[in-house]
């Protein structure tokens, strides 16, 4: 008798594969986010949690035809630089990423990626580093704020998530900001009005810390006294951003130090978070320059002159340019109380037509200092200009690559390169790069 095959009852469904299978997978190199890069059969699966060299036990979370994505879940062949993380919210904090590599192999990683960024332009085969401690570095953070059905949540961002970590300390916080936030968070959860905070700001500079309290719901001084007397109490300047206040108003004077020059700037302008590497930045800067009397020195995304002042202490002119107005204020103070004549500093937008007076001054080197988006429009321009060096510094190597590859192509050629570690245990890359017109 011919055998039959076996039908399903009706209406039960064919099987389909498990929800969120677990596989056991290789590491063989890490992505730019900070996360395992394994293949199956060709394909690329992102795994979380993992680093290069590691054999995982790791769960789907998402899949489709071109690549997946997996949160480790055991271990099963550890990378001798796997570490435990300093801090205990490291699993769900979207800070930091790399806390489970040691510091090693955290720089290690980062000059590989940043070679990989630049693979298509030719560079020194040695590439530089300017680092400092692993931790205890930050004198800038923004942490958000939630009041959630009677719950308080007080902290950094989740990985991949809107949602808030309730951080009870942050390690790469500078010990004085580690103090202050921990007293803060203490005094925040005795008041409601933790209801109507959307954001705080925490900083240290020479004048010791000061606290923003960004309010998404006005308060009256009232709901304010309990905090203001904790200020007093502490020595933290605290500051109340209304909902309708594009920043703080502040008269009071902040400041820190570059050069033996002082930098004075409102709280919430941009200054470079990590202060040991801002000061070896400035230095490394100067030194690759080589100033001398008869330069013209052109300074493109000033800010209030962290570069523009030790600039003009070497060369013979300095031409600081910032978008930014207020800031062009406060460079021009610090140039005022450092004594320096020779540095003029002019609001513009670079993006759009840059001014004259740049375009007459007989530039002969620049340094050049951009957002991430990078300078790609001024470009055409800086070309124009014929400098014989240019120094560019970068937070983003992406958009490096792509105006360091324009660059060379108009006739400059890249001399040095410097892989910065300004935010360690994170992914974040900065880097120096020093071009020569050919």
């Amino acid at each position: 008798m011919k055998s039959r095959s076996p039908r399903r009852p009706h209406g039960r469904k064919k099987a389909t594969s498990p929800i969120n299978p677990i596989r056991i997978l290789n590491i063989e190199d890490m992505t730019n986010e900070g996360n395992g890069l394994a293949r199956e059969s060709g394909k690329v699966t992102f795994v979380e949690g993992a680093l290069k060299g590691e054999s995982v036990e790791a769960r789907i979370t998402k899949e489709n035809s071109k690549l997946n994505q997996a949160v480790t879940t055991k271990i099963l062949t550890a990378s001798s630089q796997r570490q435990i993380p300093e801090c205990e919210h490291f699993s769900q904090c979207g800070g930091c990423q790399l806390q489970h590599l040691n510091i090693d192999g955290q720089r290690d990683l980062k000059v590989e990626w940043l070679k990989n960024q630049l693979r298509h332009i030719e560079i020194p085969s040695y590439i530089s580093m300017l680092s400092t401690q692993e931790f205890s570095y930050r004198r800038r953070a923004r942490l958000a704020v939630l009041a959630k059905k009677g719950d308080v949540f007080i902290g950094f961002r989740e990985k991949s998530s809107k949602g808030i970590v309730d951080v009870k300390m942050c390690p790469v916080l500078v010990p004085a900001l580690q103090e202050v936030y921990q007293a803060l968070r203490l005094e925040l959860l005795k008041t409601p009005l933790t209801a109507k905070i959307g954001h705080i700001e925490l900083l240290e500079d020479a004048q010791g810390a000061s606290v923003v309290l960004r309010l998404a719901r006005s308060a009256n001084q009232a709901e304010k006294t309990l905090l203001d007397h904790w200020a007093q109490s502490q020595g933290v300047a605290l500051y109340w951003q209304q909902p309708d206040e594009e920043r703080v108003v502040c008269d009071a004077s902040h400041f820190y130090s570059v050069d033996n020059s002082q930098i004075n700037f409102h709280p919430q302008d941009f200054i470079q978070v990590n202060e040991t590497i801002n000061l070896s930045m400035v230095s490394q800067a100067v030194d690759w320059l080589e100033l001398t009397a008869d330069d013209v020195v052109l300074d493109l995304f000033c800010g209030a002159g962290n570069f523009s002042l030790p600039l003009a202490k070497r060369a013979g002119r300095v031409l600081a340019i910032e978008a930014v107005e207020s800031m062009v204020d406060k460079g021009r103070l610090n140039a005022e109380q450092a004594n320096l004549s020779n540095v003029e500093f002019i609001a513009a937008d670079l993006t759009q037509s840059p001014p004259n007076k740049i375009k007459k001054a007989n530039v002969s080197k620049v340094l050049l200092d951009p957002p991430r988006a990078g300078a790609l429009e001024f470009l055409p321009t800086l070309v124009t200009l014929n400098p014989d060096y240019i120094l560019y510094v970068s937070c983003n190597a992406a958009t490096l690559a792509r105006d360091v590859a324009y660059l060379v192509e108009k006739g400059f050629r890249v001399t040095k390169v410097c892989m910065m570690d300004m935010f360690p245990q994170t992914t974040h890359i900065e880097t120096m790069m020093l071009l020569q017109k050919v």
